[in-house]
């Protein structure tokens, strides 16, 4: 027979410490990643609207790569229009808080 692996049953994993819950919570850290979303999702638009001139003025470009690159980018701008209507919405609920 082979034998089990010791299982530790209600073995909590330890609590964050505070500097990493402080880095988690940094502020700078959120904006960066909403400003590197959206300099992602404009590089995707562009490689979308280069596709497209390229299939329009009749270069050698594969017609299903230009209608991906244009879904992505149109899902991807969507995402982020969903994540800035949420933010909106967190922002009225805090603001309607009263103290």
């Amino acid at each position: 027979m082979v034998p089990l692996p010791s299982v530790q049953y209600g073995a909590v994993a330890p609590p964050p410490s505070a500097a990493s819950a402080a880095k988690s919570a940094d502020p700078q850290s959120f904006a960066r990643f909403m400003l590197e979303a959206i300099d992602e999702v404009n590089a995707m638009q562009q490689n979308a609207d280069r596709a497209v001139e390229q299939l329009m003025t009749g270069e050698d470009v594969n017609f299903a790569e230009v209608f991906t690159s244009v879904q992505k980018a149109d899902m991807s701008f969507r995402m982020l229009l969903q994540i800035r209507n949420k933010m909106l919405q967190a922002y009225e609920e805090i603001k309607d808080i009263r103290i």
